[in-house]
Order: structure tokens, then sequence, then C-alpha cells
């Protein structure tokens, strides 16, 4: 049966669990070591902290085998196919997806031991050949560049633990408002990270992230903490699907904290369109100074009537040290401020069963307002977010 074998995609999914990825002793980690034996220079191309890189690793083909165990396979492919394109940044060669199906099919027998059988022998065949086939064709076929360089000519600290950084790119970056890229910075080599750019492509070669300081994350804190202008960052080329059908009907957007930067630049590009859905943003951050756009969007709001944005916050009252950062109180014209969690004030208007919903921001917040908006009736097909966030 293969790929049609759902008790077998069941077991090969449950592999690649949170648990997975806890340490170097864990599933993932000696997938790792095996990898990196079969092949001792691959090591060097990877950071010599691996605890990101396993996790993401174990998430992202977690959720590669539900869409497969769900018999969607268009968007897997296309992920696949993406992260071969991205691949190329780090040196990988089309040798190295021979290694790495021959370093996951032995872990992955020896993980399963007793529940190995020849129909889950066949699936995983089947899968592996399906993700590392997908990801080296599309390496080998993309003929565009495997980065792009640029100079940072902005840092603003907004909050913080809140950075806006804009860059010139030496050369445009092609993407979709929505997706997102990896990113290296100067302060951290070889410790890649998923940022989203928060405007539309431009030809001149702009860019802008927006960037919260994650405690622990040594990547992000230097970002928001060490960032010059004039710093060289690399960017990779683009992941995701997430977009807004313009003939699909009415929008439902939650962005939670620097959740808005994919959700920012998508109605930026609908902006300039006269007709559009109506689009409702929920915009939430712990304390009302954290909801740092909120000028931007009611700028956006005031002249284009389709859009209509409510903040929220967690507590009622900013913090002492908000009075360091600029204020970010808009002028009258948006929906009033709510307090609570994203997800509880979201649900409280309904299941929003008749929208498009675009879910934006931590992979807890994403869990928790996905899982109430279905709770509510919300399809769940009707609702988008990164593969890396939910």
């Amino acid at each position: 049966m293969g790929l049609e074998n759902r008790d077998a995609l069941q077991l090969l999914r449950a592999a690649f669990d949170e648990e997975a990825a806890r340490d170097a002793d864990s599933f993932v980690g000696r997938f790792y070591t095996r990898w990196f034996s079969l092949d001792v220079a691959l090591r060097d191309l990877f950071p010599p902290d691996m605890a990101r890189q396993r996790a993401a690793f174990a998430h992202a083909l977690n959720w590669v085998y539900g869409e497969l165990l769900a018999q969607r396979a268009q968007a897997p492919v296309a992920f696949l196919a993406q992260l071969g394109r991205d691949h190329r940044k780090y040196g990988v060669a089309p040798k190295h997806y021979e290694t790495l199906h021959q370093a996951l099919y032995t872990t992955l027998r020896d993980e399963l031991a007793e529940a190995w059988t020849d129909a889950v022998d066949e699936t995983a065949r089947q899968s592996l050949n399906l993700i590392t086939g997908v990801m080296s064709g599309a390496a080998d076929a993309d003929e565009g560049p495997a980065w792009w360089d640029g100079t940072v000519i902005e840092h603003l600290r907004v909050s913080r633990d809140l950075a806006v950084i804009r860059l010139q790119l030496d050369r445009a970056l092609h993407y979709h408002p929505g997706q997102y890229v990896n990113v290296a910075i100067p302060q951290c080599p070889r410790r890649w990270r998923y940022l989203t750019p928060a405007i539309p492509p431009d030809e001149s070669g702009g860019i802008e992230f927006h960037v919260r300081a994650v405690p622990g994350g040594l990547v992000s804190n230097a970002i928001v903490g060490e960032t010059r202008p004039g710093d060289r960052w690399r960017l990779s080329s683009p992941h995701g699907a997430m977009q807004v059908d313009r003939d699909g009907g009415d929008v439902l957007m939650v962005a939670g904290s620097t959740g808005l930067a994919p959700l920012r630049s998508i109605v930026m590009d609908l902006a300039r369109w006269a007709h559009n859905p109506r689009v409702h943003m929920f915009f939430g951050g712990r304390y009302p100074c954290e909801l740092y756009d909120l000028r931007t969007l009611w700028q956006i709001a005031a002249h284009n009537p389709w859009l209509s944005v409510s903040p929220v916050s967690e507590y009622t009252s900013d913090p002492a040290w908000a009075g360091d950062y600029p204020d970010v109180t808009p002028p009258r014209g948006l929906h009033v401020r709510q307090t609570g969690r994203l997800a509880d004030v979201v649900t409280k208007y309904g299941n929003w069963s008749d929208r498009q919903i675009l879910i934006c921001g931590g992979p807890d917040m994403v869990r928790a307002t996905k899982a109430a908006l279905i709770a509510k009736g919300a399809p769940p097909e009707q609702i988008q977010h990164d593969p890396l966030s939910g």
C-alpha cells in the first residue's frame, strides 16, 4: 500500500513527535549522529548547538507525515521543494541526500524495532524517496542564487524585547507576501533563523523584519540587542504558502506579537487594489505597549475601508519600563482595545466559519487559537498557518 497505508504513516509520524528531538540521545539526535558519521564533512555545515536544528527537523517531518496521512500531497511537496532550494545555502549537494536517506531509513528501522514490518518498510522507503527526491530535485532545478546578502540600514528598538530591522539587499529578493526566509547574522555564524518580511517585495531591494527576543534565544537576542547599521546579513530563498484569495471570501487574521509581520505584508499588498474582501485583524501582545505597529495599521485602515483592526492585550496597563519606548497609541479610528488571550477574544465573536483564517505568532498561540476556532466550528481546511508554527 505504501503511501496509502495509514497505520504505517501514523507510526512513522509518531517517531517525529516533540520528544524525538529532546537531546543528542533522542531519535533525531541519533539520526544526525549517523548522518554525520556517513559524511564527516557535513558536520561543518551545521551550527555547533544542534538543539534548534533537531527541533525544527522533527517538527517539519511530523507535519509532512501528517499531511501524507491526511492524503494531502500538494502542500508537503511544495514545502519539501522549498526546503530543498533553501538548503543550498548550507552547501548541501546531491550526494548528501543519498546519505540523508540512508541515515533516516536506518535510524527509523532501529527506532521502531519490533513494529517494523514489511508494510512499514514499504511505506518508509516510499515516503523517504518522496522527501529526499523532491528536495534534491528542487535544489538541482533551481537556477536562482543560493542566498541574498544585504546591509542593515536601520535598527529601531520599539520595546524592551522588540526591534524593527530594515536592510538594503544587494539584489532584490522575490517572494510572495506572507512567506518567510532563513536569516544568518554576523554575531551568530551558521545559526540560521526563520524571519518573515513585514513588507511586500521591493524591486529596489529594501526589506524589513520585526523580531522579538526569545528568552535563551541566542540569535533573537543578538538581533534585538546587538544589531547595528552596517551589519551584513545573509538571507535564504523564501518559504511558505500563506496567502489571501481575493476571490475566496472575507478574511480573519490573528497576529500575536511579531506574528504581525506576514499579515502586515499581505495587508500592504492588498492595499494596491481598489476592491478586496473584508479583512478583520486581531493584533495581540502581552502589554498595550507591545502593540508596536498600531499606527501603521491605523494608517492602512484609514485609507482602506475593507480593513478593520482590533487590538488585544493580556494585561490592562503597561509596565514601568514602557516609558523608555515610543508611545504606540494610534489616533482614534481602530476598535477599542480588548483584554484577554487572543484565542478567547477571537472566539468570543463566533467561529468565523465563513472566513479565510490566517494565524501568525508563537507556536503556543497558533495552536491554542486554531484549536479554539475548530472547537467553535471553524473548518480546519480554512485555517492557514506556517508548518513550523502550528
